[in-house]
C-alpha cells in the first residue's frame, strides 16, 4: 500500500511527457523512467495487478515519493531519462552501457573541403556539431538521404594539401565528384555543404520546394525513376522535420539561456530552437563567489564564457536578466553573422515559457551534479581487461562490446572474411558474421580491398537494419588494412566508433592519428583482450575457408561430368556423401537420384573412375 505522502504525490501527476524518479525511505533512488504521460505510467506501477513482475512489486513496496520532471517531448523525456541514470545508476534499472553518449552529426566546416561525420565527442575544433540525436537509426537514415542528395566525400585526406593521384570508387558511381583532383572546385563544394548545413540545423523549407519542383519536372517529362528518386528524397525531408520537437508553432530561430545556481555552482543551459522546433541543447558552468548573487551579472558571464564561441547564430537570443554590456555584445554577433542580432528578456508569452523550460533542465542538472555519489549494489562494473584497453588507447569509456574482422585466403581463392563479437571478453555466437569476397571484373583482389569489402558490407548492412554497433573496432592487420576499415565505415555513415589494428607478428595496436603504432606489455589485461578478439575472428574465418575448399574439392570431379549442373551436384552429394561414395555406387543407385538417368549414371561412373585411377 503506497504511503499517504506517495498518495498525495499520484494524485496531482501532470499528464505530460517527462522522466520520474522513485526514493526509498532513506531518499534513495530506486528507479528512473520515462513516460509520454507521467501521470498513466507512474500510477501504473501501483495498481495492485496480482501478475506483476517479483521486481515491479518489489519495487512498488520500497517506494516512498516519486519525483517528477516535466519536459515538452518524449525525445526530451529520454535525454534525460539517459543522463540522470548514468548519474545515478538506480538499483532497479538495467545499467546502461559506461558512459555511452548520444550521437551528433559533426560538420568539418574549418577544412578547405568539409565532411559529414558522426561522433559522441563534442571538441572545440572550429567543427558544427548537430544533435544530440536520441533516435540513432533516425539519424543514419537521415544521412543516407544527405549522401544521397549531395556528394560529400568520404575520405579522410587533408585536401588540398594531401591529395591521392587519381579519384577513388566513390567517383565511379556518383558518390562523390572528386575534388581531391579538382573535378569539383572548393567554391562548388562549399555551396553544396551550405546546403547540408542549412537541412541539418533544421531550415528544409526552400529544399523541399527545390525537389517538389525537380520532382515535377521529372514527373512531366516521363522520366518516371528520377521523380520516384526525388519522391522519396520528399517524404525523407518531411519525416526529419516530424522527429524534431515543435515548441513554437510560430517558427523561428532563437537560442534561451537558461540560468540555476547551487552554492558557488552555476548552470547555464542553451536550448537550440530552428524554424520553431527545439534541436539541441548545450551546458556550461560557472565557478562564482558567495557575494555574486546578481542574475545580470551571472546572465553577461553566461553568454561571455560560453556563447561568444559559437558559431551558429541565430537573430535572438533569449535570457532571463537584461545586463550592461548587451549592446556591446549584440553589436559584436551581430558582425559575426553578418545580420541583425537581438537579446531578449521575455516577460510573457511562447518565449517566457521557453525560458521557464531551459531553467528548469538546468536546475535539474544542477541538482545531479550536486547530490552526493551513491554506491549502488549490483551496479555494472566494466571487467579489467576493457578498462586497461580504454586506458591504452585513451578511450573516452570501457569497450565492453567489440567486433573484430579478419580475411583468409589461399593462393587468392576462397577468399572469405569474417566478424565475430565479444561482449566483455566473451563470444557472442548470434553476433558472428562470415563473407564470400565478390572478385572485381578482372579478378584481381588484395588484403586492403578485401577488408574494405567486408567491413563495409557489415556495417552497411546493421546500419540499414537499425541493429546495435559495437563500442570498439579491432581489425587483424596493419595500418593499411586500418585506413580500408576507416574508409568503408565512414562511406558506411559509422564514423563514431573508435577502430584500431592489431598486426600479428609484433602485436603492435596500430590507431588512427597516431604515426607509430602502440607497443603495449605483452602481460597488459587491454593486449590480452585485443588478441582474444583477433584470435577468435582468424578462427572463424579459417573454418569457413576450409569449408568452401573442402566444397570445391568435392564438387570437381562431378563438375567435369556432362549433364551434371549445380542442382544435380547438389542431390547426388546429399544422396551419397561423398564421392567416394559415388564411386561405389552401381548406375542403378545412380538413377535414383532426380534427373539423373542410365547415360549421365555411366557418365558420372566413367569419369570418376578416371579420376581415382589419375
Amino acid at each position: 500500500m503506497p504511503s499517504e505522502r506517495l498518495q498525495e504525490q499520484l494524485k496531482t501527476l501532470p499528464n505530460r511527457p517527462g522522466v520520474y524518479m522513485f526514493r526509498g525511505g532513506d531518499s534513495e533512488i530506486l528507479y528512473i523512467g520515462k513516460a509520454t504521460s507521467l501521470r498513466s505510467r507512474v500510477r501504473s506501477y501501483f495498481g495492485g495487478a496480482a501478475d506483476r513482475s517479483l521486481k515491479l512489486r518489489e519495487l512498488s513496496r520500497r517506494t516512498a515519493s516519486v519525483e517528477t520532471f516535466v519536459v515538452e517531448s518524449p525525445a526530451e523525456a529520454l535525454l534525460l531519462e539517459s543522463n540522470l541514470i548514468k548519474e545515478h545508476a538506480p538499483r532497479f534499472n538495467i545499467q546502461l552501457r559506461d558512459d555511452k553518449t548520444f550521437p551528433y552529426v559533426k560538420v568539418t566546416v574549418h577544412e578547405p573541403f568539409p565532411r559529414v561525420l558522426v561522433t559522441r565527442r563534442l571538441v572545440r575544433d572550429g567543427s558544427r556539431y548537430f544533435g544530440p540525436f536520441t533516435d540513432v537509426g533516425a539519424m543514419r537514415r537521415a544521412l543516407r538521404m544527405i549522401r544521397q542528395m549531395f556528394a560529400v566525400r568520404s575520405c579522410h585526406y587533408d585536401l588540398p594539401r594531401d591529395a591521392p593521384d587519381r579519384p577513388c570508387l566513390d567517383f565511379f558511381i556518383d558518390r562523390c565528384r572528386a575534388p581531391c583532383v579538382g573535378k569539383q572546385t572548393q567554391p562548388e563544394y562549399r555551396e553544396m555543404i551550405d546546403r547540408i548545413l542549412e537541412i541539418l540545423s533544421g531550415h528544409t523549407g526552400r529544399l523541399k520546394r527545390d525537389v517538389r519542383r525537380q520532382r515535377d519536372v521529372a514527373a512531366g517529362n516521363l522520366d518516371f525513376e528520377r521523380a520516384a528518386e526525388l519522391r522519396d528524397i520528399l517524404r525523407g525531408l518531411g519525416s526529419m522535420e516530424k522527429r524534431q520537437t515543435s515548441i513554437d508553432f510560430r517558427g523561428g530561430d532563437r537560442d534561451v539561456l537558461g540560468i540555476s545556481r547551487s552554492g558557488d555552482e552555476v548552470c547555464c543551459l542553451f536550448l537550440r530552437v530552428r524554424e520553431g522546433k527545439l534541436l539541441g541543447r548545450y551546458v556550461h558552468f560557472l565557478q562564482v563567489g558567495e557575494a555574486t548573487d546578481d542574475l545580470s551579472a551571472l546572465t553577461s558571464a553566461a553568454i561571455k564564457g560560453s556563447y561568444l564561441g559559437q558559431d551558429d547564430l541565430p537573430p535572438e537570443l533569449v535570457v532571463p536578466a537584461d545586463f550592461e554590456d548587451r549592446p556591446l555584445i549584440e553589436s559584436i554577433l551581430s558582425e559575426r553573422r553578418a545580420g541583425s542580432f537581438h537579446i531578449r528578456v521575455p516577460h510573457r508569452g511562447t518565449k517566457r515559457r521557453l525560458l521557464e523550460m531551459a531553467e528548469g533542465n538546468a536546475a535539474q542538472i544542477l541538482t545531479e551534479r550536486t547530490e552526493p555519489d551513491v554506491n549502488v549494489a549490483g551496479r555494472t562494473v566494466a571487467p579489467p581487461g576493457a578498462r586497461e584497453l580504454a586506458a591504452a588507447l585513451g578511450l573516452e569509456s570501457p569497450p565492453r562490446d567489440i567486433a573484430c574482422f579478419d580475411i583468409s585466403t589461399l593462393s587468392g581463392r576462397d577468399s572469405v572474411g569474417s566478424a565475430v563479437w565479444l561482449r566483455d571478453g566473451a563470444p557472442r555466437k548470434k553476433e558472428y558474421r562470415r563473407f564470400r569476397i565478390r572478385e572485381t571484373a578482372d579478378g584481381k583482389t588484395d588484403d586492403f580491398s578485401m577488408m574494405q569489402e567486408v567491413v563495409g558490407r557489415y556495417f552497411s548492412r546493421r546500419v540499414t537494419k537499425d541493429e546495435v554497433l559495437p563500442d570498439l573496432v579491432v581489425i587483424d592487420g596493419g595500418k593499411g588494412q586500418l585506413g580500408a576499415a576507416l574508409h568503408a565505415m565512414e562511406s558506411a555513415g559509422v564514423s563514431d566508433i573508435p577502430v584500431v589494428a592489431l598486426a600479428k607478428r609484433h602485436e603492435e595496436v596500430y590507431v588512427p592519428g597516431l604515426r607509430e603504432p602502440l607497443c603495449l606489455d605483452r602481460r597488459n589485461p587491454g593486449l590480452r583482450w585485443l588478441q582474444r578478439a583477433r584470435d577468435e575472428a582468424h578462427r572463424f574465418a579459417i573454418e569457413y575457408n576450409r569449408r568452401l575448399r573442402r566444397r570445391r574439392t568435392l564438387r570437381s570431379g562431378l563438375a567435369e561430368v556432362t549433364g551434371v549442373g549445380p542442382t544435380r551436384e547438389k542431390d547426388l552429394l546429399r544422396e551419397f556423401g561423398s564421392l567416394e561414395e559415388i564411386r561405389r555406387a552401381s548406375v542403378e543407385e545412380l538413377t535414383r537420384v532426380r534427373g539423373v538417368g542410365p547415360a549421365t549414371a555411366r557418365r558420372i561412373l566413367a569419369e570418376l573412375s578416371k579420376t581415382s585411377s589419375g
